[in-house]
């Protein structure tokens, strides 16, 4: 089974405002582990608002639920 996270690029945003263009990222890995690691990068990272990850079923883990799974409590 295969994974994938896509995420917005803050970068490419900020310098294409003004143009109507899809600016995520997608990157795929072959296990779960090596995703929710990359998932983790992404958020600790700061820089990237919009996360998620995918499996090969078209399963989806976003938001509020990708931080459980990673373990992120609330402050």
């Amino acid at each position: 089974m295969s994974y994938r996270i896509s995420y917005d690029d803050e970068w490419a945003i900020s310098a294409n405002k003004s143009r109507n263009e899809d600016l995520g990222r997608t990157e795929t890995f072959r296990t779960e582990h090596e995703a929710l690691n990359r998932a983790r990068e992404l958020l600790d990272d700061g820089n990237h608002q919009a996360v998620s990850l995918s499996d090969s079923s078209g399963d989806i883990l976003g938001g509020v639920l990708l931080q459980l799974k990673l373990g992120f409590t609330a402050d």
